[in-house]
């Protein structure tokens, strides 16, 4: 694994739905510190691509993490792996990226099924663990280990937004700064 750089890192937002989110173990907590996230990666220019589950039944991504994306169309997916839409596929190698900062839930299905099958095809996949959850908090750490044995490396989103940073004195210092406090 390299270090995390903007020029060669996508987000990848899973499933933040409004239905969902409410049933999540630390759903608000979770919530804000993937708002952090997906600011900080809008201060790089860091592309991001969200996913929606059965958004009919779901409904669309929260009203706070879309405020904070902007303008953005959603992924469609039916299956738990967003790797098996071709849309997200496309979407994927359309950033020509190799690092993939991933967030979303549920951490032991939809985010664990994508991670598996993006490290499958080659990815560094760099799960941002306060920024996923599941229902259950067991669920949640059993597919946090399982997806750090295979391979994924486990960081957290102020870590994630400082290694892109990589120095004080670096453009957008003052902002990542703000965001994080």
């Amino acid at each position: 694994m390299s270090f995390i750089t903007k020029d060669d890192t996508v987000l990848v937002a899973i499933d933040f739905q409004e239905k969902l989110m409410p049933a999540m173990s630390n759903g608000e907590e979770t919530e804000e510190r993937a708002a952090k996230l997906i600011r900080g990666m809008k201060v790089f220019d860091i592309p991001a691509i969200v996913t929606q589950q059965y958004t009919k039944g779901i409904g669309p991504t929260t009203a706070k993490l879309s405020a904070e994306l902007g303008d953005f169309k959603h992924v469609e997916k039916t299956a738990f792996s967003a790797m098996r839409m071709s849309e997200f596929r496309e979407r994927l190698k359309e950033t020509g990226r190799k690092n993939v900062v991933i967030c979303g839930v549920e951490a032991h299905i939809c985010v664990l099924q994508t991670t598996l099958q993006l490290m499958e095809e080659g990815y560094n996949v760099y799960l941002v663990v306060d920024c996923i959850d599941s229902r259950n908090e067991n669920d949640k750490l059993w597919g946090i280990s399982r997806m750090g044995e295979a391979g994924a490396v486990i960081t957290t989103y102020e870590s994630v937004l400082y290694e892109i940073l990589q120095d004080s004195k670096a453009d957008g210092f003052k902002a990542i700064s703000a965001i994080v406090k």
